[in-house]
Protein backbone atom coordinates (compact mmCIF):
# COMPACT_ATOMS: atom_id res chain seq x y z
CA UNK A 1 0.00 0.00 0.00
CA UNK A 2 1.71 3.33 -1.13
CA UNK A 3 0.60 6.48 0.69
CA UNK A 4 -1.92 7.71 -1.54
CA UNK A 5 -4.11 5.10 -0.86
CA UNK A 6 -3.73 5.32 2.77
CA UNK A 7 -4.66 8.77 3.15
CA UNK A 8 -7.28 8.56 1.28
CA UNK A 9 -9.14 5.67 3.37
CA UNK A 10 -8.08 7.90 6.08
CA UNK A 11 -9.89 10.57 4.45
CA UNK A 12 -13.13 7.83 3.91
CA UNK A 13 -13.22 7.24 7.43
CA UNK A 14 -13.02 10.86 8.52
CA UNK A 15 -15.99 11.63 6.22
CA UNK A 16 -18.31 8.27 8.03
CA UNK A 17 -16.60 9.59 11.45
CA UNK A 18 -17.97 13.59 10.86
CA UNK A 19 -21.22 12.49 9.07
CA UNK A 20 -22.03 10.61 12.30
CA UNK A 21 -20.88 13.15 14.85
CA UNK A 22 -22.98 15.78 13.01
CA UNK A 23 -26.16 14.00 13.45
CA UNK A 24 -25.44 12.55 16.97
CA UNK A 25 -24.59 15.82 18.56
CA UNK A 26 -27.14 17.85 16.78
CA UNK A 27 -29.82 14.83 17.43
CA UNK A 28 -30.98 15.88 13.77
CA UNK A 29 -30.37 14.96 10.24
CA UNK A 30 -31.23 18.03 8.36
CA UNK A 31 -29.17 18.96 5.36
CA UNK A 32 -28.54 15.11 4.37
CA UNK A 33 -29.41 13.26 1.94
CA UNK A 34 -30.45 9.99 2.86
CA UNK A 35 -30.86 9.28 -1.14
CA UNK A 36 -26.84 9.64 -1.55
CA UNK A 37 -26.56 7.36 1.55
CA UNK A 38 -28.52 5.09 -0.58
CA UNK A 39 -26.69 5.11 -3.32
CA UNK A 40 -24.05 4.62 -1.45
CA UNK A 41 -25.11 1.50 -0.33
CA UNK A 42 -25.78 0.09 -3.21
CA UNK A 43 -22.07 0.96 -3.95
CA UNK A 44 -20.76 -1.04 -1.63
CA UNK A 45 -22.95 -3.86 -1.87
CA UNK A 46 -22.15 -4.54 -5.68
CA UNK A 47 -18.79 -3.88 -4.91
CA UNK A 48 -18.06 -6.00 -1.89
CA UNK A 49 -20.54 -9.06 -2.90
CA UNK A 50 -17.44 -11.31 -2.85
CA UNK A 51 -16.28 -10.40 0.50
CA UNK A 52 -17.44 -13.70 2.29
CA UNK A 53 -15.80 -15.16 -1.54
CA UNK A 54 -12.22 -14.36 -1.45
CA UNK A 55 -9.40 -13.13 0.88
CA UNK A 56 -7.06 -10.36 0.53
CA UNK A 57 -5.87 -9.00 3.70
CA UNK A 58 -7.06 -8.51 7.03
CA UNK A 59 -6.79 -4.78 6.55
CA UNK A 60 -9.11 -4.85 3.05
CA UNK A 61 -11.92 -7.14 4.54
CA UNK A 62 -11.90 -4.57 7.77
CA UNK A 63 -12.23 -1.46 5.41
CA UNK A 64 -15.32 -3.25 3.43
CA UNK A 65 -16.77 -4.19 6.48
CA UNK A 66 -16.10 -0.82 7.94
CA UNK A 67 -18.03 1.11 4.90
CA UNK A 68 -21.03 -1.54 4.82
CA UNK A 69 -21.93 -0.95 8.23
CA UNK A 70 -21.40 2.30 8.65
CA UNK A 71 -23.40 3.38 5.86
CA UNK A 72 -25.78 0.66 7.29
CA UNK A 73 -25.65 2.68 10.77
CA UNK A 74 -26.24 6.34 8.90
CA UNK A 75 -29.33 5.21 6.69
CA UNK A 76 -31.14 3.89 10.20
CA UNK A 77 -30.47 6.90 11.72
CA UNK A 78 -32.15 8.62 9.46
CA UNK A 79 -35.18 7.31 8.36
CA UNK A 80 -35.47 4.48 11.15
CA UNK A 81 -34.01 5.85 14.61
CA UNK A 82 -36.06 8.85 16.63
CA UNK A 83 -35.38 11.77 17.14
CA UNK A 84 -33.02 12.10 14.39
CA UNK A 85 -35.62 10.41 11.54
CA UNK A 86 -38.11 12.68 12.66
CA UNK A 87 -35.86 15.59 11.21
CA UNK A 88 -35.64 14.34 7.84
CA UNK A 89 -36.86 16.44 4.95
CA UNK A 90 -37.80 14.12 1.67
CA UNK A 91 -38.76 17.38 -0.01
CA UNK A 92 -35.36 18.90 -0.10
CA UNK A 93 -34.31 15.45 -0.39
CA UNK A 94 -35.85 15.55 -3.90
CA UNK A 95 -33.24 14.75 -6.16
CA UNK A 96 -35.05 12.22 -9.03
CA UNK A 97 -32.35 9.86 -8.14
CA UNK A 98 -33.67 6.20 -8.56
CA UNK A 99 -34.51 7.94 -12.71
CA UNK A 100 -31.42 8.55 -13.88
CA UNK A 101 -28.59 7.96 -12.15
CA UNK A 102 -28.73 4.38 -11.47
CA UNK A 103 -29.85 3.26 -15.27
CA UNK A 104 -26.93 5.54 -16.18
CA UNK A 105 -23.92 3.75 -14.25
CA UNK A 106 -26.07 0.51 -15.47
CA UNK A 107 -25.21 1.73 -18.84
CA UNK A 108 -21.77 2.77 -18.51
CA UNK A 109 -21.08 -0.22 -16.79
CA UNK A 110 -22.35 -2.54 -19.85
CA UNK A 111 -20.40 0.00 -22.23
CA UNK A 112 -16.28 0.33 -19.75
CA UNK A 113 -15.45 -2.40 -17.63
CA UNK A 114 -12.40 -4.64 -17.76
CA UNK A 115 -14.21 -7.49 -18.74
CA UNK A 116 -17.34 -9.57 -19.47
CA UNK A 117 -18.43 -11.07 -16.45
CA UNK A 118 -21.45 -11.12 -13.32
CA UNK A 119 -18.19 -9.86 -11.02
CA UNK A 120 -16.32 -7.28 -13.36
CA UNK A 121 -19.95 -5.98 -14.61
CA UNK A 122 -21.52 -5.26 -10.65
CA UNK A 123 -17.58 -3.50 -9.89
CA UNK A 124 -18.02 -1.55 -13.03
CA UNK A 125 -21.46 -0.70 -11.98
CA UNK A 126 -20.50 0.48 -8.82
CA UNK A 127 -17.51 2.55 -9.93
CA UNK A 128 -19.64 4.63 -11.96
CA UNK A 129 -22.38 4.81 -9.29
CA UNK A 130 -20.23 6.14 -6.71
CA UNK A 131 -19.00 8.88 -9.20
CA UNK A 132 -22.60 10.09 -8.80
CA UNK A 133 -23.91 9.36 -5.40
CA UNK A 134 -23.19 12.81 -4.19
CA UNK A 135 -25.31 14.41 -6.63
CA UNK A 136 -28.19 14.09 -4.68
CA UNK A 137 -26.28 15.50 -1.44
CA UNK A 138 -25.32 18.63 -3.66
CA UNK A 139 -28.58 19.22 -4.60
CA UNK A 140 -29.96 19.44 -1.00
CA UNK A 141 -26.99 21.62 -0.15
CA UNK A 142 -28.12 23.69 -3.49
CA UNK A 143 -31.69 24.23 -2.40
CA UNK A 144 -31.02 25.30 1.00
CA UNK A 145 -28.74 27.62 0.10
CA UNK A 146 -26.42 26.83 3.09
CA UNK A 147 -24.12 24.28 4.52
CA UNK A 148 -23.54 22.96 7.98
CA UNK A 149 -19.83 23.31 9.11
CA UNK A 150 -19.49 19.40 9.70
CA UNK A 151 -22.00 18.49 6.80
CA UNK A 152 -19.31 20.23 4.35
CA UNK A 153 -16.35 19.20 6.00
CA UNK A 154 -17.99 15.85 4.92
CA UNK A 155 -18.47 16.55 1.49
CA UNK A 156 -14.92 17.60 1.83
CA UNK A 157 -13.46 14.57 2.64
CA UNK A 158 -15.19 12.76 0.15
CA UNK A 159 -14.13 14.39 -2.71
CA UNK A 160 -10.19 14.84 -1.54
CA UNK A 161 -10.38 11.33 -0.43
CA UNK A 162 -11.03 10.49 -4.55
CA UNK A 163 -7.96 13.03 -5.30
CA UNK A 164 -5.79 11.15 -3.67
CA UNK A 165 -7.04 7.66 -5.33
CA UNK A 166 -6.48 9.30 -8.40
CA UNK A 167 -3.01 9.99 -7.40
CA UNK A 168 -2.66 6.55 -5.94
CA UNK A 169 -4.05 4.93 -9.66
CA UNK A 170 -1.24 7.40 -11.56
CA UNK A 171 1.16 6.29 -8.70
CA UNK A 172 0.42 2.16 -9.47
CA UNK A 173 0.93 2.96 -13.04
CA UNK A 174 4.39 4.40 -13.13
CA UNK A 175 5.69 2.19 -10.29
CA UNK A 176 3.44 -0.97 -11.04
CA UNK A 177 2.73 -0.18 -14.24
CA UNK A 178 -1.15 -1.06 -13.85
CA UNK A 179 -3.95 0.42 -14.72
CA UNK A 180 -7.62 0.02 -14.62
CA UNK A 181 -9.49 2.51 -16.42
CA UNK A 182 -12.64 2.08 -15.75
CA UNK A 183 -11.28 3.30 -11.70
CA UNK A 184 -9.53 6.23 -13.76
CA UNK A 185 -12.50 7.59 -15.80
CA UNK A 186 -14.68 7.22 -12.94
CA UNK A 187 -13.07 8.80 -10.65
CA UNK A 188 -11.80 11.86 -12.54
CA UNK A 189 -15.94 12.27 -13.15
CA UNK A 190 -16.50 11.75 -9.69
CA UNK A 191 -14.06 14.91 -9.27
CA UNK A 192 -15.27 16.75 -11.48
CA UNK A 193 -18.66 16.60 -10.18
CA UNK A 194 -17.27 17.86 -6.54
CA UNK A 195 -14.59 20.18 -7.52
CA UNK A 196 -17.55 22.87 -8.02
CA UNK A 197 -18.79 22.35 -4.95
CA UNK A 198 -15.59 22.43 -3.24
CA UNK A 199 -14.62 25.47 -4.90
CA UNK A 200 -17.55 27.07 -3.64
CA UNK A 201 -17.40 25.85 -0.48
CA UNK A 202 -13.81 26.72 0.60
CA UNK A 203 -14.46 30.62 -0.98
CA UNK A 204 -17.50 30.56 1.40
CA UNK A 205 -15.61 29.06 4.61
CA UNK A 206 -13.33 31.75 3.57
CA UNK A 207 -15.92 34.42 3.73
CA UNK A 208 -17.87 33.05 6.79
CA UNK A 209 -17.98 34.58 10.20
CA UNK A 210 -15.91 32.79 12.94
CA UNK A 211 -17.83 30.42 14.88
CA UNK A 212 -20.34 30.29 12.66
CA UNK A 213 -22.46 26.78 12.73
CA UNK A 214 -22.71 26.48 9.16
CA UNK A 215 -21.87 28.90 6.02
CA UNK A 216 -23.84 30.46 3.56
CA UNK A 217 -23.77 29.38 -0.11
CA UNK A 218 -23.64 31.63 -3.53
CA UNK A 219 -25.51 28.80 -5.31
Amino acid sequence: MNIFRLVADILHLVSFGALIHKIKTSKNCLGISYKTQEIYMVVFLTRYWDLLLYYVSMYNTLMKIFYIGCTAYIIYLIRIKKPYCLSYDPVSDGFPHAKFLYPAAAILALIIHPEFSAFEISWSFSIWLEALAILPQIDMVRRHKEVENITGHYMACLGVYRGFYILNWIYRYFSEGLVTWTSVLGGIVQTIIYADFLLVYFKAKQQSLKGSGSIKLPV
